[in-house]
C-alpha cells in the first residue's frame, strides 16, 4: 500500500475551545506534532518537556499561528518538579483539563545484559512518569470540579513484543494497565482516561531505522505495509481529547495499520 500525502489533518478549530491541554515530550516526535494538532483544534496548549529551547520555539510558532501555547519546564522522572510545572501552566493558562502523557525513552539492551539502571530508568519516565502526571492532573480536575481528559501514550509493544526492548515493551504494558486502573476510580469525579497505542510510525527518531533493511523487513509484516504517518494518529487522537469521545473511558485505541492483525 502506498505512502499517504503528507499533510496537516484539519480538524474544526473549535472543538478544543476553552480547554487547556498538556503535552509532555512535546519537544520533539510525535509529542511536538500532538501540541500542533490540539492547538490546531482551539486548545490552549502547554508544551513540557526537559529541552526547554525546542519548546520556546514551537511556542512561538503556535502563536504565530494565532494559538495560544506556553513552554514548561518539566522532566517527568523528577517528582519535585511536577507541581512546580502544574502551577506554572495553571498561572499562565488555567487548570489542563485535557493531558497527553506522551513523554517516553526506549533502550535496547538484552534482558541477560540488561543494567538495573537502565530497567529502571525506563520505567521512570514510561510507567513512572506518567503516574506523577496523571495523579497532579487529577487532583487538580477535581479540586476545580472541571473534570477532563486524560490521554496515556502506550504502544502495541505493550500488547506485543519485540527482542531487545524488554524494559519498553514491559513498561508499555502497564500503562495500559494503569490507565485502566486510573479511569475506573476517576470516572465519578467527571475525568475520561483512555490510552492511544501507536503502531509503527514514522518521525525524526526512528526515520532511519524504519528506512533500513531491518525496519523494511519489520513494516512488510505490517499488513498495510507500511509505516503510519504522524497525522493519521490525529482523529483518535482528538477523538479521546474532545467530547466526540464522551462516553469513552479505560479503552485503548490502537492505530497500527493492523499490525496486531498479523499475531492472530
Amino acid at each position: 500500500m502506498s505512502e499517504p500525502e503528507s499533510h496537516t489533518t484539519r480538524f474544526a478549530p473549535d472543538l478544543l475551545r476553552g480547554h487547556t491541554a498538556l503535552v509532555t515530550g512535546a519537544s520533539s516526535g510525535l509529542g511536538r506534532h500532538f501540541a500542533v494538532t490540539l492547538a490546531g483544534a482551539g486548545a490552549r496548549v502547554a508544551l513540557a518537556a526537559r529541552r526547554v529551547e525546542r519548546l520556546e520555539e514551537l511556542a512561538g510558532e503556535i502563536r504565530a499561528q494565532g494559538g495560544d501555547a506556553v513552554a514548561v519546564a518539566l522532566d517527568v522522572a523528577d517528582p519535585d518538579g511536577t507541581k512546580a510545572a502544574f502551577d506554572q501552566i495553571e498561572s499562565a493558562l488555567g487548570v489542563a483539563t485535557i493531558v497527553l502523557n506522551n513523554a517516553g525513552i526506549t533502550s535496547s539492551s538484552k534482558f541477560v545484559d540488561m543494567p538495573e539502571a537502565e530497567w529502571r530508568g525506563v520505567l521512570d519516565v514510561n510507567l513512572d512518569g506518567v503516574f506523577r502526571t496523571g495523579q497532579e492532573a487529577a487532583r487538580r480536575m477535581i479540586a476545580a470540579g472541571t473534570g477532563g481528559s486524560i490521554i496515556n501514550v502506550a504502544s502495541i509493544l505493550g500488547q506485543m513484543v519485540l527482542r531487545r526492548l524488554v524494559a519498553y515493551t514491559a513498561s508499555k504494558a502497564a500503562v495500559i494497565q494503569l490507565t485502566k486502573a486510573m479511569a475506573l476510580e476517576l470516572v465519578r469525579d467527571n475525568i475520561r482516561v483512555n490510552a492511544l497505542a501507536p503502531g509503527y510510525i514514522s518521525t525524526e527518531m526512528n526515520s532511519e531505522f524504519l528506512t533500513s533493511e531491518p525496519g523494511q523487513k519489520l513494516l512488510a509484516k505490517v499488513p498495510m505495509g507500511r509505516a503510519g504517518a504522524p497525522h493519521e494518529l490525529d482523529g483518535a487522537l482528538l477523538l479521546l481529547a474532545s467530547d466526540l469521545g464522551s462516553y469513552m473511558t479505560g479503552t485503548v485505541v490502537t492505530v497500527d495499520g493492523g499490525s496486531l492483525l498479523s499475531l492472530r
